[in-house]
């Protein structure tokens, strides 16, 4: 695992010529994406800088060192992530009696690469990557992300350059880049805690979309394709499987096994992200099925009801008999880490269970370098409680009118939040329910809905009006407004699914793995993201993600065979922190000065009156603690901003 970052020249005509200092800063900026060494390739004649720095996780010897150029001279490589397949590639390349050296992954790309060209050799690459590769006959930079979107590339325009990074704050060191606060992903962010693709914070600065493509020689605009686009695969795939249970158990069953087999392999320590729920759960019973030693796992806990899960991974840790280590979190854990997060994630971005995500990724990295993760079951097998409610309310939508809807969310919203927390915490066994007040003030939100699509929308949303709190804003209508979904994507959970897969995943869920664990040198794989399982799971028949009410249905029948059913049946908690008492607690020192209201109308950025009237009613016991950190986030991104490089925003 790795950062990459660099610079092409795209106007010929352009004078300004980058030098190797700067290269040499915006490649050190990453080096806690790679802490093992650093390479850098810089022409000035090409206008070309290539700058990369690498976590040696496979082939530790400089014969893995990047920069890498192919053996034909013709292709240069710059790479982040793990290709799973490699081993695969590199025999069909021993075939033609193409040799590779080493055990390199990267140096079996850019051989694949010389031999069959960058687009065959991308369909062959099973994996999580980002890569920049320059071809020196054409002329040609072609930057790739992966299908899923687990590894981040960001590139933009800078006086005449493409520049490009694993993150964002490479940028700062191109000393020609301005850059320009958007206002309008301000907005986005204030809705969905996360700034979707391929907006970022910053104008004219994009993501690579996952399982995209950019091209651009010098003189031409840059051009991006998809060569694996999920909405395409799923809607093929779609419900199309007609197999009986037992069949697709044991077909997933061998997926997801050979998916976690493959992420073993390593010439470093290995662990496993154990949170007791059936997605992780799952993982490291497949990980201690698939390995010779004692698997390492690790977990968060906290103090306080409703929001500890540790002792439920203790259980599945000692069944599975781990090896394992957890961390219980307080206020002045939290307290000492918040600081850091602008830092860690370049743009503002406000999804809490940051905390105890960073957290787990720093006590991991004491142990081991690379690590599996349960993310991405929740998408593809049905795992999010709004899957359950959107479906029962979606088939129930049509029976009410819209004013006796409104009257329930009247009603819905004068229940004391307080109490209904205490009702969901003592509640007995399997009626327990987590943040009881927190739900049921969204379930009054998706009640006025006046169709799915809002309801689903309502789901997701934080600030409900954000261009109203963002001045001068017009928040961009990404995937989640597309009509067209509505008719590839008839089903209602198909729809959520797709919505979620392709938004909520990449933009929230891996981007808070990556930023998290690369801070720390830590390498995350994703095993329940091989694409040939992305593929399956949409193939599969519904009942079989969702059956009576049961989600994720196949997993717990694969998870069932090895980890006893009380271990594994309780309700969905989540992976959040007590936030709101944490801001009116330890907390609300170093929010009443972020969120200043002379800083604030100085500022500019947010209405006053809206964010100040909300932090008043937090404090005096309402629960408006995710939107108030979605302000405080970005309060706190853009100080560093102006601490560390001395820019405000106009």
């Amino acid at each position: 695992m790795c950062g990459l970052t660099g610079f092409f020249k795209l106007d010929k005509y352009c004078h300004f010529v980058p030098s190797r200092e700067e290269l040499q800063a915006m490649t050190d900026s990453l080096s806690h994406r790679g802490p093992d060494s650093a390479g850098l390739l810089f022409d000035k004649n090409k206008g070309l800088g290539f700058g990369h720095r690498r976590l040696a996780i496979r082939e530790l010897s400089p014969l893995g060192a990047q920069p890498m150029v192919s053996s034909c001279g013709r292709f240069l490589l710059i790479y982040n992530g793990e290709i799973y397949s490699h081993a695969e590639i590199k025999n069909d390349l021993s075939k033609i009696g193409r040799m590779v050296r080493g055990q390199s992954d990267t140096e079996v790309i850019v051989e694949a690469f010389s031999k069959w060209g960058i687009i065959s050799t991308i369909g062959r690459m099973n994996g999580m990557f980002a890569l920049a590769v320059f071809d020196k006959k054409d002329n040609r930079l072609t930057l790739v992300r992966d299908r899923l979107g687990i590894k981040p590339l960001y590139w933009g325009r800078a006086n005449g350059y493409l520049i490009f990074s694993s993150e964002l704050k490479s940028f700062h060191q191109f000393r020609t880049w301005k850059p320009e606060l958007d206002r309008n992903s301000i907005a986005s962010y204030m809705r969905h805690n996360y700034i979707g693709a391929p907006q970022t914070i910053y104008k004219d600065i994009f993501k690579l979309e996952p399982g995209s493509i950019l091209e651009v020689t010098t003189g031409t605009e840059p051009r991006t394709k998809k060569y694996w686009d999920l909405k395409d695969v799923a809607q093929a795939k779609m419900n199309s499987r007609k197999i009986n249970a037992a069949d697709a158990i044991l077909e997933i069953e061998d997926l997801m096994s050979d998916s976690v087999n493959r992420r073993l392999v390593s010439d470093v320590p290995i662990g496993s992200l154990l949170s007791g729920g059936i997605d992780s759960s799952l993982v490291t019973a497949l990980m201690t099925e698939n390995s010779r030693g004692k698997i390492k796992t690790f977990s968060v806990g906290f103090s306080s009801q409703g929001f500890n899960e540790a002792p439920f991974a203790k259980e599945i840790s000692d069944h599975l008999d781990t090896d394992h280590t957890e961390i219980y979190a307080n206020p002045t854990d939290a307290l000492n880490l918040v600081e850091s997060l602008p830092e860690m994630y370049d743009e503002p971005f406000s999804d809490s269970s940051q905390i105890p995500t960073a957290l787990i990724c720093a006590l991991t990295r004491e142990h081991v370098s690379v690590v599996l993760s349960g993310d991405g079951g929740d998408e593809l097998f049905g795992g999010y409680n709004r899957y359950l409610v959107g479906n029962k309310l979606e088939k129930n939508m049509k029976r009410f009118p819209r004013i006796g809807k409104q009257l329930v969310a009247i009603l819905l919203n004068k229940l004391p939040e307080n109490l209904l927390n205490r009702l969901g915490h003592s509640a007995p066994g399997r009626f327990k329910i987590n943040q009881l007040g927190h739900k049921v003030k969204k379930l009054a939100a998706v009640a006025a809905s006046s169709d799915p699509d809002e309801m689903y929308r309502s789901m997701l949303t934080h600030w409900d009006t954000p261009s109203n709190v963002v001045i001068n804003s017009n928040e961009y209508k990404g995937e989640v407004w597309d009509p067209a979904l509505k008719t590839r994507f008839p089903d209602f959970l198909d729809r959520m699914q797709i919505l979620d897969s392709l938004t909520y995943l990449p933009d929230d869920i891996l981007t808070k793995v990556d930023r998290a664990s690369m801070a720390v040198g830590l390498e995350a794989r994703i095993p329940l993201l091989d694409y040939r399982l992305v593929e399956a799971s949409w193939a599969l028949p519904r009942e079989m993600k969702i059956r009576n009410g049961v989600s994720k249905w196949i997993m717990r029948q694969i998870l069932y065979r090895r980890v006893p059913q009380h271990l594994i049946d309780r309700p969905k908690m989540g992976f959040g922190v007590p936030l709101a008492e944490w801001l009116r607690g330890p907390l609300r020192e170093w929010a009443e000065a972020l969120l200043d209201e002379n800083m604030l109308r100085q500022q500019g950025i947010f209405d006053v009156f809206e964010v100040r009237g909300h932090w008043t009613r937090h404090l005096s016991g309402e629960n408006w603690a995710y939107l108030i950190w979605d302000v405080l986030m970005f309060q706190s991104w853009i100080t560093h901003q102006n601490n560390k490089y001395k820019w405000k925003p106009a």
